[in-house]
């Protein structure tokens, strides 16, 4: 396996998993296609999986440079093991690092801010095909504080108030947590705010990496 390609699809079966775990199985069903990447296949959702980590992040988070010097306890050794021969980390050992295959996901990521500016962009302009409605999923390699999820909720509303075509859902997937906003009920002039977390455990994380390791 340590030969083995990198492809997006790790992360867009990764978000089906998370939800349809968490928000009901009927997610589980998303057809892993492309503009957006998630489609449900009457069409009454689609949803764009993305990620999002800080320009500053350096490098070092990448797994495989600092494995020969780590002390891994036994209870870790086999998380540590299996991201080793998958070339994945995510979801394992808490998100702290990187596997040699996925780092190229996150090397080409833009912070928060930036890149909801562009699918916001894109879906105001029709780019992802015609759908009752639509969803952002980002992956956050960094957390957030409720405080920052609110207000990202509400930069995203307001990027796309006068929009024909917007998203109707953002979900902000952290290692630990899900954080479903509902875009249609954020007002800024009236505070309204509709966000639910959702936890995710470690045994749940690793229920996700493994099912996400397996192709469709």
């Amino acid at each position: 396996m340590a030969n083995r390609k990198f492809d997006t699809n790790f992360f867009e079966r990764y978000a089906r998993i998370t939800l349809a775990s968490l928000l009901g199985c009927e997610y589980g069903h998303m057809l892993n296609e492309d503009r957006p990447d998630l489609q449900m296949a009457d069409r009454s959702l689609g949803i764009e999986v993305t990620r999002a980590m800080q320009e500053s992040k350096d490098a070092a988070n990448s797994l495989l440079k600092e494995m020969a010097g780590l002390e891994v306890s036994e209870n870790d050794r086999e998380e540590m093991g299996r991201i080793l021969s998958s070339g994945y980390g995510y979801g394992l050992q808490e998100g702290r690092y990187i596997g040699h295959i996925e780092y190229d996901y996150w090397a080409l990521a833009l912070p928060l801010r930036r890149i909801i500016a562009s699918k916001v962009e894109k879906v105001g302009a029709g780019f992802y095909g015609d759908f009752d409605e639509y969803g952002l999923y980002i992956f956050c390699r960094d957390n957030l504080s409720e405080d920052e999820v609110m207000l990202t909720m509400e930069y995203t509303s307001e990027l796309q108030r006068n929009l024909d075509m917007k998203y109707s859902t953002l979900y902000l997937s952290l290692v630990d947590r899900l954080y479903v906003c509902d875009l249609k009920g954020v007002d800024r002039a009236f505070k309204k705010t509709i966000c639910t977390s959702y936890g995710i455990s470690r045994r749940m994380c690793r229920e996700f990496f493994t099912e996400a390791l397996e192709a469709d």
